[in-house]
């Protein structure tokens, strides 16, 4: 299916999501954040996909919301306004909950909402020259939609000083924050990101999908008795699935699991 602004190529089991709007550095407006939503759907149900890599074409990653559909839904009455508010969190928990690995290519800026989008992605690859930057504040508004996912990244502490302050936030700073996992030259982020995808492709479909919900229920719980119960249900009831008796075999057989193919 096509999506406005928006392309999809796939390869291997790898596909490329990628914000086609170079010319307005992939600012989105309700138009892009539809078509996001639906391609990130429809990635989702296709079996052959087995790692999604969010990119954008052009010098930057994503420079967040188009400033003039913010502005035209500034001046919209107030439950239209929350209504298109709901569709960028929509967006947003598509891509977090997404059950495929997702990685982040930042090649250049990720401003505002595009900060949210690679703090949603599971790994991020950033560029040496590229930046994060949440810089809400100074327009008057509030990074609020992205800010759980920042948070998720970086850790409320540090969240404060660059939601407060507005700040750029280099390659390096954001590796050592934890919102980057790794960091390439220009001409080596997507062979990184290969190498990266490489590896995800090792793990089995189902329990790749199973880690990524296990990650988001457990983070924050208290260790006690239920968390203890709740995790040892989780792996009693995967270890007894087709794909875990399969990856047991192949390993004990010395020979590639069949979603290894």
């Amino acid at each position: 299916m096509a999506f406005a602004n928006v392309e999809i190529e796939r390869a291997g089991g790898i596909a490329h999501l990628w914000m086609n709007r170079p010319e307005r550095h992939n600012a989105f407006g309700a138009e892009s954040i539809a078509a996001l939503t639906g391609a990130l759907g429809e990635l989702a149900q296709d079996d052959r996909t087995r790692v999604v890599v969010l990119a954008g074409r052009g010098a930057t990653f994503c420079a967040g919301a188009d400033l003039a559909w913010m502005k035209a839904f500034g001046e919209a009455e107030f439950e239209r306004n929350l209504e298109d508010a709901r569709r960028l969190a929509e967006l947003l928990g598509r891509l977090a909950e997404l059950p495929k690995p997702t990685i982040a290519r930042v090649q250049g800026p990720a401003i505002g909402g595009g900060l949210g989008l690679a703090a949603a992605c599971d790994i991020c690859v950033a560029a040496t020259g590229a930046f994060f930057l949440a810089s809400e504040v100074r327009l008057g508004l509030i990074p609020s939609v992205i800010g759980p996912y920042v948070v998720r990244a970086i850790g409320a502490r540090q969240a404060s000083r660059f939601f407060l302050t507005g700040e750029r936030i280099d390659a390096t700073r954001a590796q050592k924050l934890g919102l980057v996992h790794e960091i390439a030259p220009p001409d080596s982020l997507d062979a990184k990101i290969g190498e990266i995808a490489a590896s995800l492709l090792h793990g089995g479909p189902q329990a790749l999908a199973s880690a990524k919900l296990l990650l988001r229920e457990i983070a924050h719980r208290p260790l006690d008795d239920f968390l203890s119960e709740d995790t040892a249900r989780r792996i009693a009831e995967i270890r007894a699935g087709a794909e875990a008796r399969e990856g047991v075999a192949a390993f004990l057989q010395k020979r590639p699991p069949s979603w290894r193919g």
